[in-house]
Formats: structure tokens, C-alpha cells, sequence
């Protein structure tokens, strides 16, 4: 049997969700304007942060929005976090409980790190997301086209390996 005998009547059924920013403005501010208000609470300058957020929800992974805004993949993630991007964070919840554990002081770092699966990168970038909020001015200006929520698995798929985030 032949490659195209076994492809014969494949067919793609579904497509790529957009997962486009829209601007919730209530204020007639812009994304912009808003992300400069909050530049100094920001990881990254506000042009870079408006270039992540627009590369991002158009369907980029983290670390190609990350090469658009010219910042290093773990400041795209940080900065997206702040900027209420949900799915961002590379521990399933579970996992965000030993970070949690870890920074009341239940648990030593090494032992930490070693349950949520000895990834430096991804462990510091937990305890950045359960150490820093979201900025609400900038989550409210920042909302998902679709109710969709990223998953561990689908964000697994963006980050393509830990060794990005470094």
C-alpha cells in the first residue's frame, strides 16, 4: 500500500481558532495608552508588551511573540501574565500548590523544584505568576476573542521546550 492509498480520502474537518485580542474600551483609551500608564510595572517596555499581546493572540507560541517583541521568552511569559493572558503558566495547578507551599515556607526549594518536575526555568516562572497579580486595568483592556481558556497540554505545544524560557 502506498503513502497516497493510505491518505486517500483524509480530509481536515476543523480549523485554528483565532485567538485575536480585543479591546475592551470603555474609557476610549487605547490597549497602548493603557500599557504605557503601566510601563513601570511591566517586565518589558510597553511597545514590546503591545507586540507580545498582539503576536500572541493572533496565534503565536510564546517564544515566536517573544522573537517579534525582542525579548527573552520568560520576560514574553511574565509580561503576558501581567497582562491578564490566562494559560501562561507552565505547572498544571497541582503543581502551583507546591510553588505555593515553597513560598509560605512548608517546603525546601530543591524538593520543590524536584515535585514540579526539576524544571528551573518553569519553577522560577510559578513563582513569578503566584508572586505577581495581574494588572486589572490591563486584564479588563485585554480579553480573549473566545472563552477558551489554554491548557497545560496546549501550552506545552507553545512553549515547545523549558529550555526557552532561560
Amino acid at each position: 500500500m502506498t503513502l497516497s492509498e493510505i491518505a486517500a480520502g483524509i480530509e481536515v474537518t476543523t480549523e485554528q481558532r483565532d485567538r485575536g485580542a480585543a479591546v475592551v474600551d470603555d474609557t476610549g483609551i487605547d490597549l497602548h495608552d493603557r500599557l504605557r500608564s503601566h510601563a513601570s510595572s511591566l517586565p518589558c517596555t510597553a511597545a514590546a508588551a503591545a507586540t507580545l499581546i498582539e503576536t500572541y493572540t493572533a496565534g503565536a507560541s510564546v517564544g515566536d511573540a517573544a522573537r517579534e517583541a525582542a525579548v527573552a521568552p520568560m520576560t514574553a511569559a511574565k509580561t503576558l501574565h501581567r497582562c491578564g493572558v490566562s494559560g501562561v503558566c507552565p505547572l498544571a495547578p497541582t503543581r502551583r500548590g507546591i510553588v505555593r507551599d515553597w513560598l509560605a515556607g512548608q517546603i525546601g526549594r530543591r524538593d520543590a523544584i524536584d515535585l514540579t518536575g526539576g524544571d528551573e526555568a518553569a519553577f522560577a516562572l510559578a513563582v513569578y505568576i503566584e508572586t505577581h497579580d495581574p494588572i486589572a486595568d490591563l486584564a479588563d483592556a485585554v480579553t480573549r476573542v473566545d472563552d477558551h481558556t489554554l491548557g497545560v497540554d496546549t501550552l506545552g505545544g507553545s512553549l515547545e521546550t523549558p529550555d526557552e524560557l532561560r
